[in-house]
């Protein structure tokens, strides 16, 4: 079945804007809901309809939904507080949201729906956030009417991420950064990959039920992205390996500082498992998938004084 009347929640922010582009550019007509329309003012010259409402209320919800051929929800957040199972922020962004757009779906009679999760999402996983992830997903399973598709990708780069152009902008500061769990694995996925994977599947009817994992050609560990970085800018920083107790201590000290946190001992918990595939890509996805080798220096190294604000505006607050 042909969509093409596409509904984005989370659509302003680093992989729903680029994923506006795809779509736009496969034909789909495109509305991104928002809390403030200035968030999305980098889209309003494309041809989308950017729609102000709280996606968080069930009527105006449904408003925004109504009339889709499907939904996208790329909603997410790393900090989302200290709790059990999960902090505030995680239950409200990844549970109590996707129950309410699968509820908004269904009594909108929107049959499709891509929802992005994570690598390692598991209601029993070691960190809230994919505990969180986890049950969000659970929510999404426990629809008979809704023809669902989730993505389960790892670690996303491309040119506005908060992960390389950290590691970037960091070593471009400091002459020593000391590293919290240096041999945690990574798959990063090239975020037009993560794009390219959504648009294959929107209309494919086979993908419905189904959850994907994607990832990158390569598995890096934490020091070995560092020093890649570090390398790709030629600012190559010492890296001090943290044991566990100072990692967590190190945590715990950037939780206490004002705004987002740039570490917490919840992303430590989350690194307790490897970010990484579990098999090939599937090939229903067409994706062959780019390396940061091939993409991350054009952006690293050719745009400094861009990297370096979108490593600060990332960590100001999503």
């Amino acid at each position: 079945m042909r969509h093409q009347c596409i509904a984005l929640i989370g659509g302003s922010g680093f992989i729903g804007s680029h994923l506006t582009n795809a779509l736009i550019a496969a034909g789909k007509d495109v509305r991104i809901a928002t809390r403030r329309r200035q968030n999305a003012s980098h889209l309003t010259l494309l041809p989308v309809d950017v729609i102000e409402a709280d996606v968080f209320d069930p009527v105006q919800l449904a408003s925004f939904v109504e009339g889709a051929d499907a939904v996208v929800n790329l909603v997410g957040t790393l900090h989302g507080g200290r709790g059990d199972p999960y902090g505030p922020g995680f239950a409200k962004l990844h549970v109590e949201l996707p129950s309410k757009i699968v509820a908004a779906c269904e009594g909108k009679r929107v049959h499709r729906l891509i929802h992005v999760s994570a690598i390692g999402a598991d209601p029993r996983g070691p960190s809230m956030y994919l505990r969180s992830k986890g049950d969000g997903e659970k929510a999404v399973h426990a629809s008979a009417a809704l023809a669902w598709t989730i993505f389960r990708p790892s670690v996303v780069f491309g040119p506005e991420d908060a992960f390389l152009n950290t590691f970037a902008f960091l070593q471009r500061m400091f002459p020593v950064i000391p590293l919290a769990k240096p041999d945690a694995k990574f798959q990063p996925v090239y975020v037009g990959d993560v794009e390219k994977a959504i648009v294959n599947v929107l209309d494919l009817d086979a993908a419905g039920g189904h959850t994907y994992e994607l990832g990158g050609p390569a598995v890096y560990t934490l020091e070995q992205l560092v020093k890649f970085c570090g390398e790709t800018i030629g600012r190559e920083a010492r890296i001090v390996r943290l044991p566990d107790t100072l990692a967590r201590l190190q945590a715990l000290s950037f939780e206490m500082l004002p705004g987002e946190p740039m570490l917490t001992r919840d992303n430590l918990d989350s690194m307790k498992i490897d970010s990484v595939m579990h098999g090939p890509l599937a090939p229903e996805l067409g994706v062959e998938p780019v390396g940061i080798d091939v993409i991350a220096p054009v952006y690293l190294s050719g745009a400094s004084l861009r990297s370096r604000f979108n490593a600060f505006r990332a960590h100001a607050g999503r």
